[in-house]
């Protein structure tokens, strides 16, 4: 039986390094995996879903205006599918989602999506919310916090590694720009 799965975390918990083991076990049993991932996060070279550990894959790539109902309905058509892998689902838009839940329900396709829970201010994306509301199944993928405690939450910091408190919802970057941490942390970071 097919089903919405949302596999969430905070940065640098290894929502990559999952999906591509998914990727790699479905073609080790001879399925075909179709992976995609958001066309405004190309840090790791367009349409490729790249881990911190090296490993990496081709994907193809969404933005806010692609159907991905039609698109996956197409995919099938020409060629048989098992899965849907999607990084970065942070970024989907609430349509989306839906489009998704349509392919799941009327397509008989599982779907995984990979993503961020909050941002640097503690809001979901419109994706991520999307998805909490609508998956069959959540998991969250758990990462530390320097303290050791169980990371929730991230930072965004400045060039000088001051937090960022303000600013647009989205801005990519790595371990360059953002820390995860804990809820307490985070605090202590954002109340100073």
């Amino acid at each position: 039986m097919a089903k919405l799965f949302f596999n969430y975390s905070t940065m640098n918990a290894g929502k990559s390094t999952i999906l591509l083991q998914a990727a790699h076990n479905y073609e080790e049993r001879g399925m075909v995996p179709y992976l995609l991932t958001a066309e405004i996060d190309n840090r790791s070279g367009e349409g490729k879903i790249a881990s911190r550990i090296g490993i990496e894959k081709r994907a193809d790539t969404f933005n806010n205006r692609l159907n991905l109902y039609n698109l996956l309905k197409s995919k099938q058509k020409s060629s048989p599918i098992a899965c849907v892998l999607i990084d970065e689902a942070q970024f989907l838009t609430k349509e989306q989602v839906w489009q998704l839940a349509r392919a799941v329900d009327d397509l008989f396709l599982p779907v995984l999506c990979y993503g961020l829970r909050v941002d640097f201010q503690g809001n979901l994306f419109p994706g991520s919310s999307a998805l909490l509301g609508l998956a069959d199944e959540l998991k969250e993928i758990k990462t530390i916090c320097h303290c050791g405690k169980k990371a929730t939450m991230v930072v965004r910091k400045s060039t000088n590694n001051k937090p960022i408190k303000d600013g647009s919802q989205i801005q990519i970057g790595g371990n360059d720009l953002y820390e995860s941490l804990c809820r307490i942390h985070w605090r202590q970071l954002m109340e100073s």
